[in-house]
């Protein structure tokens, strides 16, 4: 048997993460055909099929789940082959598979992204949003490599490092009587209905701890499936919500339609930072990254306080 290629296995990779091969190809700076081809190329080497191709999306065969699986762990030792030789001197070089979870994404990733480029332009870095749940299950598949989130996480064998606290803030409509104040407190909310983020989005449990401190209530079963979504039902009189404060500057413009008040001391907040697998090897690259969105998140949010925590581990069970 012929053996696959680096390049047809990093194919491979793309087209399962995108289940499609155009975006696939696009990912990975070639034309459709090309890809197409090195992936046929590959499943001939390998003696059978990887892929499930339908008119709409891309399935991975059975078989495919196991191949793909592998051909991570290939790239990745690929990748710390020449970190190697370079005798690791070079940090952040190579792959990196990050996972974010949809509440810190828009607001974080188009500050990071571009001075992770600037300090670190040898690094591909590869993006997977999604809930906490899902995010952590990848990491455990060795899918990906680290995560961006909210902590603690709790889980065994994954290691947890703190960045940087995210205060609430209380969205209001204009005329809403918590509008009037400078600053809210946590026991003017009680009595008071918050609307929601549906259930997986590890933001509604953080908002539902502050409810029960505060002695408010979800609103009814009327949930969102997004920030952006749960600022509309409030600009629209809806209710009122609570808002990480690095949302604010892209979900709440517009203060005709939405007003944004601080809570007083102590703030309820989250803590946002990194997770990783206990028998990482790139825990400085990791590390690097923590710094580098320490320093943007500074810059970027002066509500936010900047943690010095060290790596916390989990035990494995």
């Amino acid at each position: 048997m012929e053996m696959p290629t680096l390049t047809q296995l990093r194919y491979a990779v793309a087209v399962a993460d995108q289940a499609h091969f155009g975006r696939a190809a696009a990912q990975c700076g070639v034309s459709q055909p090309a890809l197409s081809s090195q992936i046929k190329q590959l499943e001939e080497r390998l003696g059978t099929s990887v892929f499930e191709r339908t008119s709409r999306r891309v399935h991975l065969t059975p078989r495919g789940r196991e191949i793909v699986l592998h051909a991570r762990r290939v790239l990745r030792d690929a990748d710390e082959l020449v970190a190697v030789a370079r005798g690791e001197t070079d940090p952040l070089t190579g792959s990196l598979y990050m996972g974010v979870i949809p509440t810190v994404a828009p607001y974080v990733l188009p500050l990071l992204l571009p001075e992770v480029r600037r300090r670190y332009p040898h690094l591909r870095l590869y993006l997977r949003e999604d809930q906490t749940a899902r995010l952590v299950e990848q990491l455990r598949g060795d899918r990906l490599d680290v995560l961006l989130l909210a902590l603690p996480l709790d889980e065994p064998g994954v290691n947890e490092h703190a960045v940087f606290t995210d205060p609430f803030v209380l969205a209001t409509p204009p005329h809403h009587p918590l509008a009037a104040p400078d600053a809210v407190t946590e026991k003017e909310l009680s009595g008071a209905e918050i609307l929601l983020l549906e259930e997986g989005h590890c933001l509604r449990d953080h908002a539902l701890d502050v409810c029960k401190e505060s002695g408010a209530a979800e609103a009814g079963a009327t949930r969102a499936t997004s920030l952006g979504t749960l600022v509309q039902m409030v600009a629209n009189g809806i209710g009122m919500t609570l808002l990480p404060s690095i949302a604010v500057g892209v979900e709440a413009r517009d203060p005709r339609e939405l007003v944004v008040r601080p809570f007083t001391d102590p703030q309820p907040s989250r803590t946002i930072g990194l997770a990783w697998r206990q028998s990482a090897t790139d825990v400085r690259d990791y590390l690097l990254i923590g710094e580098t969105l320490a320093d943007i998140v500074s810059d970027a949010f002066p509500a936010a306080g900047i943690l010095e925590a060290s790596p916390r581990s989990v035990s494995p069970g």
